[in-house]
């Protein structure tokens, strides 16, 4: 009940078009299952092999989501069920995406990941490198993803004001992205928002959360 219980806690206070993905690594199918039963059927997972076992072991209407850092070589493990790639900040990665969606004839929905954080350790593609892959021949030839948005991460930080200022540069990045159309690339989503700032992320325009500890509890990493 405990999960069951955190969960339509969070989604009471999430606006009706704001998407909930219950973040699940390290945690057992159990968790899963419990989150599944109170209705919930979008997950997170940042390591491909966790989320390959779980989707192997759990019912096939998941949606699963990779939400870590994508390692190209990791793409043709997950490419015949993943349902949202919201990592992607590298054109090489996208284009492995799409060679590995045309083996198993689907279209991989992706979102961009845009480095708004001033720490070291955050991954991301800074606006002019997304405008410059937008503008090459090669990726408009990409048949097999399709570009929905944009992802990225705040600083770890107690500072609200700055993980709200970072929130709003991608904000900003959004709305000037979203000017552009092809027809593989069409913004619709803003995936911003993890368990200590989603409510800030909400108020910036998030329009995806990642919630995964105050669904499932803290984190044993051993």
């Amino acid at each position: 009940m405990f999960i069951k219980d955190n969960l339509n806690n969070i989604l009471k206070t999430l606006p009706a078009p704001v998407k909930l993905i219950a973040v699940s690594k390290t945690k057992p199918t159990s968790a899963v299952l419990e989150a599944y039963g109170a209705g919930q059927r979008s997950f997170g997972e940042n390591k491909i092999q966790e989320m390959v076992n779980k989707y192997d072991e759990l019912p096939k209407d998941i949606e699963w989501h990779m939400i870590g850092h994508l390692q190209s070589n990791k793409v043709k493990y997950m490419a015949h069920f993943v349902h949202l790639i919201h990592g992607v900040d590298s054109f090489k990665t996208l284009k492995e995406i799409n060679k590995q969606a045309v083996k198993h004839n689907r279209v991989i929905n992706c979102l961009l990941q845009l480095k708004i954080a001033k720490e070291d350790t955050k991954f991301g593609l800074s606006l002019p490198e997304v405008e410059n892959i937008l503008a090459s021949e090669e990726f408009k030839n990409l048949k097999n993803i399709k570009i929905q948005g944009l992802m990225g991460m705040a600083s770890f930080t107690e500072d609200t004001s700055e993980v709200r200022s970072e929130f709003k540069t991608l904000k900003k990045y959004f709305n000037t992205l979203k000017q552009t159309s092809f027809n593989n690339f069409n913004l619709t989503i803003l995936s911003m928002g993890m368990s200590g700032d989603y409510q800030i992320a909400i108020e910036e325009g998030s329009t995806m959360v990642r919630v995964g500890s105050s669904i499932f509890g803290e984190r044993n990493y051993k």
